[in-house]
């Protein structure tokens, strides 16, 4: 727009210098050509010194003859016709005025090339400034935006940063007044589902912790009560009692451990060695089964040590489900495999039955069984799954 506005002006001037020039040789030709012996005769007007004219001049009479023209004009660039005021050709823009009574006629003429240049070298004045200007204006604006949104990516990261059991605030302090009521509403949701998955897990904890006291007397109780019974119904009925608080044992063991699997703390502040406890939980399982003939194969990296900040507790609790789980639903004398790799890839694989591909992916749900003629709560893998989401881990089965 600067340039257009500039164009249109400078030809204004260009023009203007063009008539003023006209109007001021005109009466200094007329007194040249009235002065002569012979008027008819044309004549050039002598330079004072070798220079490129901007503006060239023919004067003519009427009939179009040549009287007198500058040093540098050539007459066919000028209009055969003679004009009056501005005119234009390809190469030219003209002005053209006549005197003593029309018998005199002046043309003055400017090449366009040179208003281009003009205009050029006028866009250019503009542009290099701008050239400078703008990188600066962008990196300046950017500037001032990052430091202007640094509140927003602290907060956006706060909560990138933060694993699925932490439901703390978020800290909204220097935050927009645009936004500051939008984070103020996420924290009071955040509070809100706190309280309500603490009120589930402290349910879900209590409840199994309650439990356990009167399931352990229960069970001394009875075993103490077969050893008293004589053989026959009594005690068979004694023996199914037992197996039913066992099994009810086992069911609060697991509620508590679903509630330490979806409550916080799956994370610690220090690395803990994995491998070692890996080994520690699998020669635990193998005394415990040694009368049942268990064989578990253990593959692990060759450096032999793995550092990690999972929680323990929570690693232990991970395996341990799924190795009851491989051991519960694996085909009898066959051994359970037990990979550790130096990815860091947990891999726990017994032989079975081909799981088909929808109850494969339901196995990871609550009380889903695949294997319904084997004993069980249903929560081992729903237990490693939350685990697994916890320490920001994935899981997947395979069958086969």
């Amino acid at each position: 727009m600067a340039v257009l506005v500039s164009q249109i002006k400078l030809n204004d001037l260009f023009d203007s210098a063009l008539a003023e020039t006209a109007q001021r040789i005109m009466p200094l030709a007329v007194v040249e050509i009235l002065n002569r012996e012979d008027i008819t005769q044309p004549q050039n007007i002598m330079s004072f010194a070798a220079h490129d004219e901007q503006l060239v001049y023919l004067v003519r009479d009427n009939l179009g003859k040549i009287l007198l023209q500058s040093h540098n004009a050539e007459p066919t660039d000028f209009n055969q016709t003679l004009l009056e005021g501005f005119s234009s050709s390809t190469t030219h823009r003209f002005y053209g005025a006549w005197a003593v009574q029309n018998s005199l006629h002046i043309e003055v003429a400017e090449l366009l090339i040179d208003r281009k240049e003009a205009i050029i070298e006028l866009a250019l004045s503009f542009l290099w400034p701008l050239l400078l200007l703008v990188p600066l204006c962008l990196s300046g604006t950017w500037i001032l935006v990052r430091y202007s949104l640094r509140y927003i990516i602290a907060y956006r990261k706060s909560i990138e940063s933060r694993g699925s059991g932490d439901l703390s605030p978020v800290n909204v302090n220097g935050l927009p007044t645009e936004i500051l009521a939008t984070a103020e509403s996420v924290n009071n949701l955040l509070e809100r589902l706190r309280r309500a998955l603490e009120a589930e897990r402290s349910f879900t904890a209590n409840s199994a912790h309650e439990l356990r006291t009167p399931i352990a007397i229960a069970l001394a109780q009875i075993q103490r009560l077969q050893q008293e019974v004589p053989t026959g119904k009594a005690r068979e009925r004694a023996i199914n009692v037992e197996s039913s608080l066992r099994k009810l044992s086992d069911l609060s063991e697991k509620l508590m451990q679903l509630a330490k699997a979806e409550g916080g703390g799956l994370l610690s502040t220090e690395k803990h060695d994995l491998i070692s406890l890996l080994k520690l939980i699998v020669d635990d399982k193998k005394r415990s089964s040694a009368t049942s003939g268990l064989v578990i194969d253990m593959t692990l990296p060759k450096s032999g040590v793995f550092m990690s900040t999972i929680d323990p507790d929570a690693f232990a609790i991970l395996v341990q489900n799924l190795l009851d789980n491989a051991i519960k639903h694996g085909t009898k004398n066959q051994p359970v495999v037990v990979g550790f790799s130096e990815q860091g890839e947990l891999s726990i694989v017994n032989a079975a039955e081909v799981v088909p591909e929808e109850p494969l992916k339901q196995l990871r749900r609550r009380f889903v069984r695949a294997n319904t003629s084997v004993q069980g709560s249903g929560l081992g893998l729903a237990i490693a799954d939350a685990i697994a989401t916890g320490i920001g881990a994935s899981m997947t089965f395979n069958s086969p």
